[in-house]
């Protein structure tokens, strides 16, 4: 029979995923000779054979890769003569340039679940069990090709029968980087302060501690973290005291869906999402009179995961209740990968260390998601998620390679290559020092890993954030070309990139509310309505600005927002407005003379129209949280709470704009003072408030929608982390007949940002 030959190519997430036992077993299922390699842009297949098997072959490659590969393209070209080629190999990797991708950490597949299960198979109980369909990948890589001696494995020499295993293309952990078993992979071990604790199985024992109420630093997969009883209050309470996090939620690992249940509605898409590959932390609902003691103070939701690894599997059969199982870190810096450091920096912090050495390259924090609309929406990118890329329009293939920097908060930066953008995981606040230096060796990680030479920085037009002074200095030491993007707009081209919208195309209205972003006029934004596309924008509407006195002491304490904000819709007479309300009474505690004044003088009281500080002053009103926020958002997301069972029956409050689309705060705050002096119960004013607020924004868009002549609208920035304004938001304009966008594979907040600003400076 005649062969012909096929010199093809993959690209996309092909490495480390089992593709290349994969096109072995197509090979020879499908009559083809030939052989298959990594090289620095995917995987390179020579194949001969009929014309009609190699149809059916590289069609398969395209419609049934293996589950962790995302096959970005195949192309392929004749190879030269008719040249009949028996049996299939796989040769070593080879190098090249490097534009392949690199694949998320993978929770633990069934096959694997079912060997550290079974006594008779030689990894029962190991907890670092893993295939080539699951396992440690974006945390253990140091270099491309993806091969063991690229990963920290390489530290590892396979015992013969594990040898055997790597080399057998039939079997699952063929050529699986991170493959090992207790004859010749890491170990785990556990230790006190005084150094290892002599015991039989580390697991049982660590178990035995966390029942006890004791504190643990456990090391997973991309980073350390800090574990206790869930259900111990006493336990949660002094997780908190010693890690100095008085009221920030925390996640927990419950054993399985049947336990999650317990305490938290779960709906089948939600199923899914905890079950998937990435394994991520999902925020669901909490079940009526259900709770975990001090875990999620007043927010009504939980972020629980399944266990992902083999280790936390395993911990949790010994365990019976669900773990808190938060970031091992000290306050405000980032999470710990080294054991000699989890062994010094946590030494006042935890009782044990469940300890391993296999070395964390790359930390990655757990990914946070939730279902909204039907849909997951990322909250955080981390493990699991990063650093998959993302494809965008074809009318970015021909853009310079482009390195975005992010914003300040919530910090990630992006590459953007051959039409991809390649966003990095969630690095944490640049005004921590040790999260900036974080920042800074990821980028160099990175720029390795793709070996990757900017011809395009972009940073934020803030002048004083730490990543826009970075990105400067980084154009002037490789000489690439510096781009400078509005906050509010990267937001909006962002949630534009990863729809996949083509520039020619991009013409939106964006809602974009948030906290914090430098305005074009220097003036604080964040309550924004915006009309444009990749190459420029024009700010069409906005929230009413209001100052924001102490500047970012205005941020941490929300009744000085309650406070600017009655200052001015009433003037002098806000005490009136209030009449005998308990918040007139409240206000009185504080320096309220010594406020007014800074705002009347204009002293250290920048002007606003942030919608992220509205929810702050309306939370103050109704004291729901009045004199701290212990964290970023905790009083927005307090008001959510608050409101969520009032929705649908509480009504509106009313809205006004100005001749210039301005959003007028006086309609809300008149009939929000007339609540309070009539004792109207603070769920329902809190849902009138969000109902209001909904009702002005998607009537104001729509408008704006209608005549500039577009229908497609943006909903971004990270007050669209509220599912209540979101799904309200999306239901007033869907109805309306309008497409509405909103994120899902990069978070709405700051986290999203950089892919915004890859995509700006791209069509620049």
């Amino acid at each position: 029979m005649l062969h012909t030959g096929r010199l093809i190519r993959v690209q996309g997430r092909v490495q480390g995923v089992g593709f290349r036992p994969f096109v072995w077993r197509l090979a020879h299922e499908s009559g083809v000779g030939g052989r298959v390699r990594n090289n620095g842009t995917g995987v390179s297949i020579e194949a001969w054979g009929p014309d009609d098997a190699l149809e059916r072959f590289v069609a398969c490659l395209l419609e049934a890769p293996p589950a962790l590969a995302r096959v970005r393209s195949v192309d392929w070209t004749p190879l030269d003569g008719n040249v009949p080629v028996a049996g299939f190999q796989i040769l070593p990797s080879d190098g090249g340039t490097v534009s392949t991708e690199i694949a998320p950490d993978a929770a633990m597949c069934a096959d694997c679940r079912s060997d550290i299960s079974d006594p008779q198979n030689r990894r029962f109980r190991y907890p670092f069990t893993n295939c080539t369909h699951c396992g440690p990948r974006m945390s253990i890589v140091e270099g491309v090709p993806y091969d063991r001696a690229t990963t920290t494995m390489g530290a590892f020499e396979m015992c013969e029968q594990c040898r055997r295993e790597y080399d057998d293309p039939g079997d699952r952990r063929f050529h699986a980087q991170a493959n090992a078993c207790p004859a010749c992979g890491p170990r785990l071990w556990l230790a006190g302060p005084e150094g290892e604790i002599d015991c039989s199985d580390p697991l049982e024992q660590a178990a035995e501690l966390l029942r006890d109420g004791a504190i643990l630093a456990i090391k997973g997969i991309g980073g350390f973290h800090l574990a206790c009883d869930a259900a111990n209050a006493g336990a949660v309470a002094e997780l908190r005291r010693r890690k100095n996090r008085p009221a920030k939620p925390l996640a927990i690992m419950a054993r399985d869906l049947e336990q999650i249940r317990c305490y938290c509605a779960v709906s089948d898409e939600e199923a899914d999402l905890l079950t998937s590959p990435p394994a991520p932390i999902v925020l669901l609902r909490n079940l009526a009179n259900t709770s975990l003691p001090g875990v999620a103070p007043g927010l009504g939701v939980t972020g629980v995961m399944l266990p992902y690894s083999p280790l936390h599997h395993l911990l949790m059969e010994e365990f019976e209740g669900p773990l808190v199982l938060t970031s091992g870190n000290l306050s405000d810096t980032p999470q710990i990968t080294d054991n000699a450091q989890a062994l010094d920096a946590l030494s006042i912090t935890v009782d044990a260390w469940l300890l391993h050495d296999r070395d964390i390259v790359n930390r990655v924090d757990d990914s946070v998601m939730r279902v909204d609309l039907g849909a997951p929406f990322a909250l955080r990118r981390g493990r699991g998620l990063a650093p998959e890329a993302i494809a965008l329009s074809d009318g970015f293939a021909d853009a310079a390679p482009t390195l975005a920097l992010g914003a300040e908060l919530k910090s990630s930066f992006c590459l953007l290559k051959e039409g991809r953008a390649i966003p990095s995981q969630h690095i944490g606040d640049l005004k921590s020092g040790e999260t900036f230096a974080d920042f800074r060796q990821k980028i160099g990680l990175f720029r390795d890993l793709f070996r990757f030479d900017p011809e395009t920085i972009v940073v934020d037009c803030h002048p004083d954030y730490l990543s826009t002074r970075w990105g400067h200095a980084l154009a002037r030491d490789t000489g690439a070309e510096l781009v400078t993007v509005q906050h509010h707009h990267a937001h909006l081209a962002s949630c534009l990139a990863e729809h996949r919208i083509p520039p020619d195309e991009d013409r939106a209205v964006g809602i974009i509310l948030d906290g914090t972003g430098y305005g074009l006029d220097g003036t604080v934004w964040g309550g924004e309505i915006l009309l444009g596309g990749y190459g420029d924008f024009a700010r069409k509407a906005h929230l009413e600005t209001t100052p924001l006195p102490g500047g970012e002491q205005a941020v941490r304490e929300p009744w000085r927002n309650t406070l600017s904000h009655l200052w001015t819709v009433f003037g002098a007479d806000w005490r009136s407005a209030l009449g005998g309300s308990d918040l007139n009474d409240r206000l009185a505690a504080k320096p309220v003379e010594l406020v007014t004044q800074m705002i009347e003088q204009g002293l250290n009281s920048p002007t606003s129209s942030s919608a992220g500080r509205l929810f702050d002053a309306v939370a103050g009103a109704l004291g729901v949280r009045f004199d701290t926020q212990h964290y970023e958002g905790q009083a927005a997301m307090e008001l959510e709470a608050v409101a969520r069972s009032q929705m649908q029956t509480a009504g509106k409050y009313p809205g006004g704009t100005t001749e210039d689309r301005t959003i007028l705060l006086e309609p809300l705050w008149a009939a929000l003072a007339r609540d309070l002096k009539s004792g109207v119960d603070p769920g329902v004013i809190a849902a009138r408030f969000h109902n209001g607020l909904i009702s002005v924004l998607a009537e104001t868009a729509s408008e704006i929608a209608s005549d500039e002549d577009t229908s497609r609208i943006v909903l971004s920035g990270g007050a669209m982390q509220n599912s209540l304004l979101l799904g309200g938001l999306h239901e007033r304009l869907t109805s309306q007949g309008l497409e509405v966008l909103v994120h899902r594979q990069v978070p709405a907040n700051d986290g999203g940002l950089s892919l915004g600003q890859a995509s700006i400076a791209a069509r620049c």
